[in-house]
């Protein structure tokens, strides 16, 4: 479980970008290094490819995750129940081996006076995914965005995930799950609102008792 004390979640660092040009060099290099022929046929638009490829794979670098959240509505007619997104899949990547990370994302809040269109959720969820990551650390952005931006009564967050860098090397062990949770306000304080949570998107691995 990760720790409950909320941190402003700093945006990702400004990095001198080198050009595409340098891109496909280096993905050259990594060919030659891999022990093939980068000048072969079926290699010569293969560093234009990754890096196009690179563009989608890593694009939440070239968003603002708190912009998504940024129209809210007020008109709800006092709804103040849980709202709860759940099974959003996302692709992210690996910050230690840059494989895919594949999983499902469980976004939850208790509104105090605005909500969010339910599509922003699930932007905000490849926001972040969309980058080289861990999975605790994508946990904690997630939930922390969303408490940030909404000042909500509470966010739960919950990521169910296959790490490619464990199924595909390494150990070698596939069909393994990651769960990784945050809660926060009544999400975290309040068991019966944290047990609704858990039975609404399956329990998935996830103790049910608030920590004190």
């Amino acid at each position: 479980m990760v720790s409950s004390k909320t941190k402003k979640t700093k945006p990702a660092a400004a990095v001198d970008r080198p050009s595409r040009a340098e891109a496909e060099a280096a993905v050259r290099v990594l060919l030659r290094w891999a022990g093939d022929d980068p000048e072969r046929e079926g290699l010569l638009d293969t560093p234009s490819r990754v890096v196009r490829s690179y563009e989608e794979f890593y694009a939440g670098y070239q968003v603002d995750p708190r912009e998504i959240l940024a129209r809210t509505f007020s008109e709800v007619d006092g709804y103040d129940e849980m709202i709860v997104l759940k099974d959003i899949r996302f692709e992210s990547y690996c910050e230690h081996h840059m494989v895919p990370i594949i999983g499902r994302a469980h976004v939850a809040y208790l509104p105090e006076h605005r909500v969010v269109g339910i599509s922003k959720l699930a932007r905000l969820v490849d926001a972040f995914a969309k980058r080289l990551q861990i999975q605790e650390k994508m946990t904690v952005q997630i939930a922390d965005t969303l408490n940030e931006v909404l000042q909500p009564a509470g966010v739960g967050v919950i990521l169910e995930a296959a790490h490619q860098c464990m199924s595909t090397r390494g150990v070698h062990k596939a069909g393994v799950t990651m769960v990784t949770s945050r809660m926060l306000g009544t999400f975290r304080t309040d068991p019966s609102t944290r047990r609704e949570f858990l039975s609404i998107v399956g329990n998935p691995g996830v103790v049910a008792v608030a920590n004190t």
